[in-house]
């Protein structure tokens, strides 16, 4: 039934309603963003203005000046890039081979294994934390990007390997039949016909990982005493005396690491919504 034409009036109620939801969510959710992008560009003093008043204040990029000539900022950019980079590296290669014999094929546990990944994904962190801290100490990994990677993949791999299998389940048989008859072992199977094809499943496996990664402050802020990452250096930041709380700098660098994130997202939002399949097998 036609709603817009046989009740225009109720018609009308509902997409009003409708937009007025979908207003409100957007306020909710863009509204902190929305109040930490103006703190980082006003100045100390202003902070203790009303909010009519703070809102009008004259802009300043001194907050930025000051982050970006942070050498610890600097060099915790470094250590968050080069720890996220690895830990997904890592977990799409390992996940990709896991992905690809649990979505493939049948073995005696395999059911029992999606559960204990499942469950594994779904642990808290400090539960494991202790004994984590413990071995990374063992290893000689203490304030280490490796022994960041390492704890990293607690949480990227099951992940990772739970959502690939998914996608490993929709891919059509048809590929891998046509790639047997023409010869291909399993190995290039998986390299040459199902990773190409797999390619929009790991950009967003890969990028939901990396953020993951890029944010995490709890195993960074325990592993670590010099080498921190940018949480960490962001947590860590002080005024000039201890009554001193510098919102303003703390503001302009969680927008410094938080724009790229969002770029990422803006890029590869295609891959994110598009089909794992399409085009893949002619009719």
């Amino acid at each position: 039934m036609d709603l817009k034409r046989t009740n225009p009036a109720l018609y009308l109620v509902q997409r009003t309603l409708f937009y007025l939801l979908v207003t409100a969510i957007a306020a909710y959710l863009l509204l902190p963003f929305f109040w930490a992008v103006l703190t980082s560009f006003r100045r100390s003093s202003d902070l203790g203005l009303t909010p009519d008043k703070f809102i009008t204040a004259p802009w300043t990029l001194v907050n930025y000046q000051l982050v970006l000539a942070n050498p610890s900022f600097q060099k915790g950019l470094l250590f968050s890039l080069m720890v996220a980079i690895g830990s997904v590296a890592i977990s799409l290669l390992i996940g990709s081979f896991a992905a690809y014999a649990l979505g493939r094929f049948r073995f005696r546990g395999k059911q029992m294994i999606m559960y204990i990944i499942l469950a594994v994904s779904v642990f808290p962190q400090i539960a494991v934390l202790g004994g984590l801290f413990t071995l990374i100490r063992s290893a000689g990994l203490f304030n280490n990007p490796a022994g960041l990677i390492l704890s990293y993949l607690i949480f990227t791999i099951p992940f990772t390997v739970w959502v690939l299998t998914s996608f490993v389940r929709d891919i059509p048989g048809e590929l891998e039949e046509a790639a047997l008859v023409d010869g291909a072992s399993p190995l290039q199977t998986l390299f040459l016909v199902l990773f190409p094809v797999m390619m929009p499943a790991l950009v967003t496996t890969g990028l939901l990982a990396f953020i993951n990664c890029w944010n995490e402050y709890l195993f960074a802020l325990t592993f670590t005493s010099s080498n921190r990452t940018v949480p960490v250096v962001i947590g860590n930041y002080s005024g000039a005396t201890q009554f001193d709380q510098p919102w303003g700098p703390i503001m302009a660098a969680s927008i410094v690491v938080t724009v790229p994130l969002i770029i990422l997202v803006l890029v590869f939002q295609r891959n994110i919504v598009s089909g794992l399949t399409a085009g893949a097998v002619k009719g």
